[in-house]
């Protein structure tokens, strides 16, 4: 090399080094008096609002157990009554209704998880109600939650799909909630209180989806009975029932493919993490629901079975969607699991 190039290099090299250590000892300076500066232009910057409820994350969060709110007796019966009641998650009020023995005790309490029902025609407990009688009269507490949007709960924030996602945390946290449930019960001064450590769930349609995804997300055992899950991956499991919708589907199809290119969708699909589950399971299909095919279900049956987990499979060949004319059969054998798995 030419003697008079090394110095000018070196040279070169210098005022480059003195340059960068200006630089960042300006954005330091900024930084110091308090001005925001980013070393990436804000226009780069992406904001994924949903990120945080995919399966691996949801995953790892904790759920510490807060109050909920009982309202007065709404309807009194012989074996039960019915008290509407509130909870909170990531800081939205969520509504329900609670099922409760009118004998003082101790009774387990199932996490009642209904299917999709219409706002314009909804009422709490539409879609868990009869079940929750029935459990409520064989000595179980039943908590259904209307979950966001629904009943006096607080709407979902304004994003497609953070309703379906914000479902999750709305059980998860209810799960952690029967830990303080008694101190609730007492100041309303309820004859009836909970074993806090036996805690099932009992899911029907889409509230399926949502249990299976919250034994998935908290590993705990629960022992769950599903009537009818809708148990495939997503999107499918939404796009099935776009032909229900008024524009046959146009506006969800465009937020799907929105949502997939934004993110992970294999992420946020319940049907790759049914090996997480440590949870029994009773399932029940009818084999004439028009809503659900049978095959969902007994392939749902046959993974689990493959994964070695505790799954019981009944089917009702004449049976509709809500198990008519089968619904007394399939009552029962959920009550016979739950009295067999939590008392």
């Amino acid at each position: 090399m030419h003697a008079r190039v090394v110095p000018t290099l070196i040279f070169t090299a210098s005022i480059l080094l003195n340059i960068i250590l200006a630089g960042g000892m300006y954005y330091l300076y900024l930084q110091v008096q308090g001005r925001q500066v980013s070393p990436v232009p804000e226009t780069e910057i992406t904001v994924l609002p949903l990120q945080k409820y995919s399966y691996p994350n949801l995953k790892e969060a904790m759920y510490l157990p807060e109050t909920i709110t009982f309202g007065p007796i709404q309807d009194e019966e012989d074996f039960y009554v019915t008290r509407l009641f509130t909870y909170e998650v990531e800081g939205l009020t969520v509504s329900g209704i609670a099922h409760l023995p009118v004998e003082a005790g101790d009774y387990p309490v199932i996490i009642m998880v209904r299917g999709y029902v219409d706002k314009e025609i909804y009422t709490p407990g539409v879609g868990s109600n009869p079940s929750a009688r029935y459990f409520a009269q064989n000595g179980f507490i039943a908590l259904a939650p209307d979950r966001l949007g629904y009943g006096t709960s607080d709407e979902a924030p304004p994003i497609d799909f953070a309703d379906r996602l914000l479902a999750y945390p709305t059980i998860l946290q209810l799960l952690a909630n029967v830990k303080k449930i008694n101190t609730s019960l007492g100041n309303v001064e309820s004859p009836a209180q909970a074993d806090q450590d036996a805690v099932g769930m009992w899911a029907h349609s889409n509230g399926g989806q949502i249990a299976l995804s919250v034994l998935e997300l908290s590993r705990q055992e629960i022992p769950t009975v599903l009537w009818a899950p809708v148990s495939k991956p997503f999107p499918y499991s939404v796009l099935y029932y776009t032909d229900e919708f008024d524009d046959h589907g146009k506006y969800i199809r465009s937020a799907i493919a929105k949502f997939e290119g934004a993110y992970d969708v294999e992420k946020y699909s319940l049907s790759n993490y049914l090996d997480w589950i440590n949870s029994p399971i009773q399932l029940h299909q009818g084999g004439a629901d028009d809503a659900v095919p049978q095959k969902w279900s007994k392939e749902l049956s046959d993974t689990l079975t493959l994964l070695e987990k505790d799954i019981e499979y009944f089917t009702y060949p004449t049976s509709d969607h809500n198990m008519v004319p089968d619904w007394g059969k399939a009552a029962q054998s959920s009550l016979q699991f739950f009295e067999e798995k939590l008392k």
